[in-house]
């Protein structure tokens, strides 16, 4: 049996010389899937003294992190589920403070400091605001691994500079760092770690290694005795063991269940009446089928005959649907109702009656700029419900794109999609392999980079190059540049080389989609999208006359009135 993720965890706290406990802690280890994807969640919040309602924001805090982080979608990355829940609990702090008696007094509004650490594959993610710590404990040395958020004013006054529910806008530190079988981690307030030394902490984890708990408990009656007059909180968190590099976690029923048989027309398959092939390819058979409860046609893919020992093709085969269930947008394909249980695998979709955006291009050779527009809107528009999710779709061309009868415009086929939840729990981690097709694929890839959401944006501007000219703007030579030095000497092929009538500010706004260097190109898809629309600023700028051309007369008028100031000033010395 594979190593799967597994942690010991201690944890404990007491009000110690104060009224009442204004800390609050908490860990979560889910079973199952959540293991996979969401990983092990545990945090601690330290409220603040001069507040009576600190310990509200501090239960809120690490209640609502816990229960809502595991609630985000499973494509999201750590970070960004972790950024969304804290950044709206943050919001929720910050409102009751100013809608409270503390609006003017923000040390006395609901406000506490906040670390917490989500445990996922074989990485740790660290979130953290205010002076609570977070430690890393190996081969007995404690090394600090956050900072802390406090502004010394003298040697004995300090006030924290940063914490949960201060200010609107939310500033979190976030640290990634990959995890070791053996591995201590420590989150402790500051009425622990300021009267408890690394010392005293090695010697209790060797002295109470079986039993965390116990542990936790001695370090804070150590901080007590020691003379600490705060609330004690900690928590000690020890990596058992790791997923191994050779396990595939994702559940997605790669092994669960049998493969299909080719299906053939009027042949009946689990619950669905085969209609007819639309297409066979090496990556999969795809027909046209009714349901046979609902009566509704849908499309039914299996896997390829030739890549069916591939587990790696199979989990990339059944990403499709398991992306179409998460995004909800009018240009993303749709899974199909699954309202039964499967005894093969396959996946359904919506069956969308139309023709690809190749046919279309086929069709329509010289298609007006107007058209070109709306369509590439529609498909950014689903390029920005994926990125939302966290999803890069990694092979926009025409073969991916469906056009219906109304003019809606899809975008299909998930195969080559990362998604940032299940790239981070892969053991693996992510991979470097070229999944798009060459012509469409930014040039970042051929470096071996991870893509980014403005790899897509590339190919969206290739798509729109070819669309308007039937030509690409680097010809076949991107795939060929596998170095930043190559890549540098790759000359844009303007689009204004062709007899069409397209505007010169079309021309700029695709060559800086097209740039190379992702850094150089537009930051999101709104900006591209809203420069095909009408010239930027930037090249109208650029492209205006100088005003000597513009108004020669004034030019000149004022040469000669500062001349005639000059003159004037010598004359008078």
């Amino acid at each position: 049996m594979t190593a799967k993720l597994t942690v010991s965890i201690g944890q404990y706290s007491d009000k110690g010389r104060k009224p009442s406990n204004q800390d609050f802690h908490g860990c979560v280890i889910p079973n199952n899937a959540q293991l996979t994807l969401k990983g092990i969640a545990c945090a601690v919040a330290d409220g603040i003294s001069s507040s009576q309602v600190s310990h509200i924001a501090s239960e809120t805090a690490i209640k609502s992190f816990l229960d809502d982080y595991y609630c985000t979608s499973d494509a999201w990355s750590v970070q960004t589920a972790a950024n969304r829940v804290l950044s709206a609990t943050n919001a929720w702090l910050h409102s009751q403070t100013q809608n409270s008696d503390y609006r003017y007094d923000k040390d006395k509004g609901y406000v506490c400091t906040f670390s917490a650490m989500i445990i996922k594959s074989n990485s740790a993610y660290l979130f953290h605001i205010g002076d609570s710590r977070i430690y890393k404990f190996r081969e007995n040395a404690l090394e600090q691994l956050t900072k802390d958020h406090r502004l010394w004013v003298s040697q004995n006054q300090s006030y924290l500079s940063r914490a949960l529910g201060i200010e609107a806008q939310l500033e979190i530190d976030f640290l990634s760092l990959p995890i070791a079988t053996g591995d201590i981690y420590i989150l402790a307030t500051d009425g622990v770690y300021e009267y408890v030394d690394a010392t005293f902490i090695s010697q209790t984890l060797q002295d109470s290694a079986n039993d965390l708990n116990e542990a936790a408990k001695r370090i804070v009656n150590h901080a007590y005795a020691s003379g600490s007059g705060d609330n004690l909180t900690i928590q000690i968190i020890r990596i058992d063991s790791i997923p191994e590099l050779d396990e595939h976690e994702i559940p997605l029923q790669v092994e669960e269940l049998p493969l299909p048989p080719i299906l053939e027309a009027r042949a009946r398959f689990d619950g669905y009446t085969i209609l007819r092939e639309i297409h066979a390819t090496s990556r999969s058979h795809v027909y046209l089928a009714t349901d046979d409860e609902s009566h509704e046609s849908v499309i039914l893919k299996i896997p390829s005959i030739d890549l069916r020992g591939d587990p790696d093709y199979l989990e990339r085969f059944l990403m499709e649907e398991w992306v179409a269930r998460r995004v909800n947008s009018a240009h993303v394909l749709k899974a199909g109702i699954q309202t039964r249980k499967r005894n093969y695998l396959y996946t359904t979709t919506e069956y969308i009656e139309g023709q690809t955006l190749k046919q279309w291009m086929l069709d329509n050779p010289k298609p007006s700029l107007e058209a070109v527009r709306v369509i590439i809107e529609q498909v950014a528009k689903g390029l920005r419900a994926l990125h939302r999710m966290d999803i890069l779709h990694q092979d926009i061309k025409p073969d991916n794109i469906m056009i219906d009868p109304s003019g809606t415009v899809k975008i299909i086929d998930f195969g080559s999609a990362r998604v940032a939840g299940i790239v981070e729990a892969s053991p693996q981690g992510d991979q470097s392999d070229i999944l798009g097709t060459a012509l469409y694929t930014a040039p970042e890839y051929f470096l071996g980079d991870t893509g980014t959401s403005r790899s897509d944006l590339y190919s969206l501007g290739v798509l729109t190059y070819h669309m308007l000219s039937g030509r690409f703007p680097y010809g076949t030579q991107v795939s060929k540049s596998r170095t930043p030095a190559a890549q540098k000497k790759l000359n844009y092929n303007s689009i204004l080389d062709e007899d069409r009538e397209i505007p010169a500010w079309i021309d700029e706004t695709l060559k800086k989609a097209l740039q190379p260097n992702p850094y150089k190109r537009y930051e999101t898809l709104s900006e591209f999208i809203f420069d095909l629309r009408q010239p930027n600023t930037a090249f109208l700028n650029k492209s205006r006359p100088p005003l000597i051309e513009r108004n020669p007369v004034l030019v000149w008028q004022g040469i000669s009135a500062l001349l005639t100031c000059i003159i004037i000033y010598l004359l008078s010395r």
